[in-house]
């Protein structure tokens, strides 16, 4: 009798624990998407470390390359020399009514 109840309550352990170490909070499931979680981090910290890394080129370059600020402020800020005309086209293309229909019929 003493060995029945003992193996019951060593069978209830052994459920008890199979259930903590795959469905609890801590268990075998919860540990995979951690990790999942902790690669998809570290990846990101990867990026932007490369982006921080590039910036600060950006920032050194701008501090000390006189022609590279120059091209930026052109660039960005749409800034002209003397004596130039800056055209700026938007991406947007006006086409008549009319000449949209002639150009499928041909």
């Amino acid at each position: 009798m003493a060995r029945r109840i003992l193996l019951g309550i060593l069978i209830f352990v052994n459920v008890v624990l199979l259930f903590r170490l795959f469905w609890t909070e801590h268990g075998l499931f919860a540990y995979m998407n951690m990790r999942k979680h902790s690669v998809k981090l570290q990846n990101q910290l990867q990026e932007v470390d490369a982006r921080s890394l590039d910036l600060s080129r950006e920032i050194r370059r701008l501090k000390s390359d006189r022609s590279y600020q120059e091209m930026v402020i052109r660039e960005r800020m749409n800034y002209v020399k003397e004596n130039e005309v800056l055209y700026i086209f938007s991406g947007k293309v006006d086409v008549p009514q009319g000449a949209e229909g002639d150009e499928k019929k041909d």
